[in-house]
């Protein structure tokens, strides 16, 4: 699988994936401290975006999701990377603050997210015609580089 998308924040990532049974709000949806789904109403409550390469529709809720996504991307409980099915400004701008801010990149894209399952290996590169690329790679290989 190599499917292209478009890149709505900048970055090279590799990561296991997570793909949520629906939408998210990272305010009080998850716990910067941790990366833990904390909604109690969230299918996917208690799994954990840290480090992985969060698949999704798109974002849900308040405009505060945006800082706490920054904060978790700071402290490095953040997802590597968002991969969403549909433009996310909220879950755009808070890459884009990570990476402006803290100088830590997550690529957020659109694409395609059918046949993606948690646990794929997948890399996602941007470049900077604002296009960008979904990989599934063997398990074993997720350098980034």
């Amino acid at each position: 699988m190599n499917r292209a998308a478009k890149a709505y924040a900048p970055g090279v990532a590799a990561g296991t994936a997570l793909v949520l049974a629906r939408e998210l709000s990272f305010w009080g949806g998850v716990e910067p401290e941790t990366g833990r789904i904390i909604d109690r109403s969230h299918p996917d409550l208690g799994k954990s975006v840290d480090g992985k390469v969060l698949v999704m529709a798109g974002g849900r809720g308040s405009s505060s999701s945006s800082s706490v996504l920054a904060e978790t991307i700071r402290r490095g409980t953040g997802p590597v990377a968002v991969l969403l099915s549909r433009p996310d400004p909220i879950i755009t701008v808070g890459a884009l603050v990570a990476a402006s801010l803290y100088g830590i990149e997550c690529p957020v894209v659109v694409c395609s997210t059918e046949n993606i399952a948690s646990g794929d290996m997948l890399r996602v590169e941007t470049a900077p015609d604002g296009t960008a690329s979904v990989e599934r790679l063997p398990a074993e290989d997720s350098n980034p580089a």
